[in-house]
């Protein structure tokens, strides 16, 4: 639990500061990553913000060797209150009525995920397989990257309203619910016995080249939605499809059973149905914003 807490906070640091970088940095893309890594590994900031979320990797490792991915996912998305406090406080970003709402009902769903927990009777597997794994992991990561590019293609047009961010974070989502699995996978080789073996083993799992990837693209995407969207947006979306991926597919490949007691079951089921349909009804554009106001225009004097 502690380790969770931790985690809840380097990440939210982490977002924030990489945030508050990018805003004064030229405009991003993920056409140009060398120039868009060249750029960010220049700010002190940013450099800041990606040690945080490194240590937040960390922890995130000791989680998983301890709870149950959806006990897990629960606790992880309770990060969200602190991420829109940071953001007020640090980026000035203000969240409309109807987002606060969201992200209310957000919290409620894996609040009834985390309730539908009990200590002793929730299994914490330590391995999957690894055709299922791929079976999930691969179009995931392919459906990421394709939605991305959408949403990229989409933002180009002169006349759209500005976007929110909504496309853009279940993208990064699912790149980042791979990652999830993938240290969750990770976690299962961790030992302290037999350590040659169990890196060999490791080196002969899929795990290490899912995190190399979702590592690399994650990075890039991220960097640049950040840039375009509030960060009290598109972090929320994106940490939900995360968690949500996680908890439903990452305790399905790693066969952690479902609830027996009905109630439970119930809470589990409604959780998830109440994020995903909050998801589906979020904004996906911002107002427009109101021209300036002109000046007068001086109106000439009527000589007799």
């Amino acid at each position: 639990m502690a380790a969770a807490l931790l985690a809840n906070v380097l990440y939210s640091t982490g977002f924030v500061l990489e945030k508050r970088a990018l805003t004064s940095m030229p405009s991003v893309s993920v056409r140009s990553p060398a120039r868009l890594l060249k750029q960010v590994i220049s700010s002190p900031l940013w450099i800041g913000g990606s040690l945080a979320l490194a240590a937040g990797f960390g922890a995130q490792l000791a989680v998983y060797r301890t709870l149950p991915i959806a006990a897990a996912q629960g606790i992880f998305v309770s990060g969200l209150v602190l991420l829109l406090l940071l953001s007020a406080k640090l980026l000035g970003e203000q969240t409309s009525g109807r987002e606060r709402y969201a992200v209310g009902a957000i919290l409620a769903a894996l609040l009834m995920v985390v309730l539908s927990l009990r200590e002793g009777s929730d299994t914490v597997s330590r391995s999957a397989p690894v055709p299922l794994v791929l079976a999930v992991c691969l179009p995931s990561l392919a459906a990421g990257v394709l939605l991305y590019g959408s949403a990229e293609r989409r933002a180009r047009h002169r006349h759209r309203l500005p976007t929110t961010g909504v496309e853009y974070g279940v993208a990064v989502g699912l790149l980042y619910g791979v990652s999830s699995l993938a240290i969750k996978g990770v976690s299962s080789y961790l030992t302290t016995e037999g350590l040659g073996s169990a890196l060999l083993d490791l080196l002969g799992s899929p795990y290490p080249y899912l995190l190399l990837f979702t590592g690399v693209f994650g990075l890039v995407m991220s960097q640049a939605a950040l840039q375009r969207c509030r960060a009290s947006l598109i972090v929320p979306v994106c940490t939900t499809v995360t968690a949500l991926f996680t908890a439903v597919l990452g305790t399905l490949a790693f066969g952690e059973p479902l609830p027996e007691e009905p109630l439970r079951l119930a809470l589990r089921i409604a959780g998830t149905a109440l994020a995903v349909s909050v998801l589906l009804a979020m904004p996906k554009h911002d107002p427009r914003p109101d021209p300036p106001a002109q000046p007068p225009t001086p109106t000439k004097e009527l000589t007799s």
